[in-house]
């Protein structure tokens, strides 16, 4: 049986990736399937490991670049409404991979949920924030996590119990092709005083952050003690630039990605931000952008 045979009418080949990343750039995949279930996805994958076909799952896109050649093998993207429910019950919020981690704040704080608040503004999917632990101002998503239902690369589900996830800053041991599902344990607190308290800390982060309309990523994991942002502007390269691509001058740990940038000019600045901060400040980047 061939690889496509059958999944035709959600797989598709050399689909451009640009359209469905924050940056708007790079190449196309080979394979790219938007399933429209867990039993497609399954097989799906399973016959990728049949086939020794590489299968790369994309989020919401706001932390991947992928390169200007594109990515060879099978990327996924759960947009469809089986892999996106949101439910509540009691004190458990439970949120499938696919659901947009904004969609899960707004729904615990309204229902005078708390853990989550601190979180919004932060981009992309519940699966995608998962995976790199998401966090702002001390929160992040591992704290509130009790399990996580997530799929291997050979297509097996399995339930990962509070005890079986570690999460540290800006990572987690949930390291599998797809997580499903995530259930969060919240407490519960006052509706009104909650939402107060997540517009608060949305009017600081859009303050501070690159413009909604500007093609952006986050490029370094802050080192204990002090953020990415400070490093790069301490060592004077807020605003630098190679070819299309430039330092945001709101936050130095964005690059904007400029009319007519590349993947490659992108590529190029991130190196030249390492370089200089460990020469000048004797710190080195740890990157939190993915590059495909």
């Amino acid at each position: 049986m061939g690889l496509l045979s059958g999944l035709e009418h959600f797989v598709t080949e050399a689909e451009p990736l640009a359209a469905h990343t924050w940056l708007r750039l790079g190449g196309p995949a080979k394979y790219f399937a938007e399933p429209t279930n867990q039993d497609e996805l399954a097989t799906l994958v399973t016959r990728c490991c049949e086939n020794e076909v590489p299968v790369r799952l994309l989020g919401g896109g706001s932390n991947v670049l992928v390169r200007d050649r594109g990515v060879d093998g099978m990327v996924v993207l759960l947009t469809a409404p089986a892999f996106g429910e949101i439910a509540v019950k009691g004190n458990i919020v439970r949120a499938g991979g696919g659901a947009r981690l904004g969609h899960v704040v707004s729904t615990s704080v309204r229902e005078g949920l708390a853990g989550l608040e601190q979180l919004v503004g932060i981009p992309g999917s519940v699966g995608g924030a998962l995976h790199g632990n998401a966090g702002d101002h001390g929160a992040d998503v591992g704290q509130v996590t009790c399990s996580a239902t997530v799929m291997t690369r050979a297509g097996e589900v399995l339930t990962r119990g509070r005890e079986e996830m570690n999460f540290a800053y800006r990572s987690s041991s949930l390291d599998e092709l797809v997580i499903l599902e995530a259930q969060f344990e919240l407490e519960s607190e006052d509706p009104a005083e909650l939402t107060r308290r997540m517009q608060k800390q949305w009017i600081l982060k859009k303050a501070s952050q690159p413009l909604s309309n500007e093609n952006v990523g986050c490029v370094f994991k802050s080192p204990g003690g002090i953020s990415a942002a400070s490093l790069i502007e301490q060592a004077g390269l807020k605003g630098a630039t190679v070819g299309g691509a430039t330092v945001s001058d709101r936050d130095a740990n964005f690059i904007v990605a400029g009319d007519g940038a590349t993947s490659d000019d992108v590529l190029q600045l991130i190196e030249m931000l390492r370089s200089e901060v460990s020469q000048r400040l004797g710190v080195e980047l740890e990157l939190q952008l993915d590059v495909w």
